[in-house]
């Protein structure tokens, strides 16, 4: 057991012990013998917990089913989360505390009550089960709960048979974070009634490993656009936030990531899926051409890939009526698509889930993902060329979504 584990699991036990007082003050009004049941429950819970977490540190819980693995992590994080609003309230009644000792001292004739309160700890309990209740929601209720996002895109000079070409959308799949199946074929149903010209999927098709989607190509290769089904890959989908089982930048690890590219290359031809890495495709329809084009990831943060040439995407699309982009992270927007490519009418990106929680209400949205990241979901505009932002249909770290809904996003084309 190393020092830096050490320390992790001392800081969970004094979040533990800090937050047990608490429970003792909520639990002081009553018999000694209840005290000392609620006492032992708190107690043995605890111990479960750092025993599931050890398990899941030494690897002990591998050959234990997938939907098991989840469901400890889900409540380990929980069991922690809840803890943070209790012991910021209780820090504020040890900082009342520590004034009035202070009072006292200075004027010792009036004794005032030092001993903790009573109305905070009941306040603090009530605060760990807000997060408790509400993550839990969005785990058991959201998860899996699509929601159909619609946006009129405007074209300047966008010739009339291009008027009204609808392109559906996903991103982030995320597949091996998935347990069920059948809200996926639900999903399905929804961009198959939208009756698309074209379905665009804009990477992140798996966690690490393209194995993870080989449960699910039977459902998602149903996935019909009239034009064809496009998708790129995200920075998930190269292999190498994945445990080789080699040592990083080994020549085994090299083989182990090709190998696994051609798994997944394999699996997007699987799906049907028409997968552009730096290449586009011309569409004749109606009389004109439309160009889907496709790059490899590119992100502006150093630790996401930047392999992207949109020189060699647009070759060959200076005579198309419409550009369409399928790039994954919405950051190359600004960096790269906007400043050097202002013939490209519509971006689609995902990677930022809508950091699956925030407040989405009509006329206001607000997540911790705006802090990262300046287009994070839905529309964005600058002059003549749009970016949207998809919110991801699946979920990776937390199984759930709190105010960020999965999205299916229908977005129609318009002459502006």
């Amino acid at each position: 057991m190393n020092l830096r584990l050490i320390l992790f699991l001392a800081v969970l036990l004094a979040l533990d012990a800090y937050a047990f007082q608490a429970i003792r003050s909520w639990l002081s009004p009553f018999r000694p013998a209840r005290r000392k049941l609620g006492y032992a429950i708190y107690w043995g819970i605890s111990l479960v917990a750092f025993t599931l977490l050890l398990l899941n540190v030494f690897e002990l819980t591998d050959n234990w089913g997938k939907t098991a693995k989840l469901f400890i992590r889900v409540g380990l994080f929980l069991f922690w989360i809840c803890k943070l609003p209790i012991v910021l309230l209780l820090g504020v009644d040890d900082l009342r505390r520590a004034v009035t000792w202070g009072i006292n001292k200075v004027s010792p004739v009036t004794e005032r009550d030092t001993g903790r309160s009573r109305f905070l700890s009941m306040a603090a309990l009530a605060a760990g089960g807000v997060p408790l209740a509400t993550l839990t929601y969005g785990v058991v209720r959201n998860a899996y709960r699509y929601r159909r996002f619609a946006e009129d895109v405007p074209v300047k000079n966008l010739p009339a048979g291009l008027d009204g070409f609808k392109i559906v959308q996903i991103s982030d799949m995320h597949s091996g974070s998935w347990t069920q199946t059948e809200p996926l074929r639900a999903a399905v149903e929804m961009v198959n009634k939208e009756q698309a010209d074209i379905v665009c999927f804009t990477g992140d098709l798996v966690n690490s490993d393209a194995r993870e989607m080989l449960p699910y190509v039977d459902i998602f290769k149903e996935i019909r656009g009239k034009y064809g089904v496009f998708s790129i890959l995200g920075n998930h989908d190269y292999g190498t936030y994945h445990d080789w089982g080699h040592p990083r930048g080994s020549a085994e690890e090299a083989a182990a990531i090709a190998a696994h590219m051609e798994r997944l290359f394999q699996v997007h031809q699987d799906l049907g899926w028409d997968l552009l890495r730096d290449e586009n495709r011309l569409l004749r329809v109606n009389g004109h051409t439309l160009g889907v084009l496709g790059v490899e990831n590119w992100g502006a943060a150093f630790r996401f890939p930047r392999l992207a040439d949109l020189a060699k995407a647009t070759a060959g699309t200076a005579s198309c009526d419409c550009k369409i982009l399928l790039s994954h992270d919405p950051t190359h927007w600004d960096a790269k698509v906007r400043p050097g490519y202002p013939d490209i009418d519509l971006t689609l990106s995902g990677h930022t889930h809508g950091f699956q929680f925030g407040v989405e209400i009509p006329g206001f949205k607000w997540s911790p993902a705006q802090y990262l990241y300046k287009q994070w979901a839905g529309l964005y505009r600058a002059g003549d060329q749009h970016l949207y932002v998809n919110r991801g249909l699946g979920f990776l770290g937390y199984p759930g979504r709190v105010g960020i809904l999965p999205e299916v996003t229908v977005l129609t084309l318009r002459s502006a």
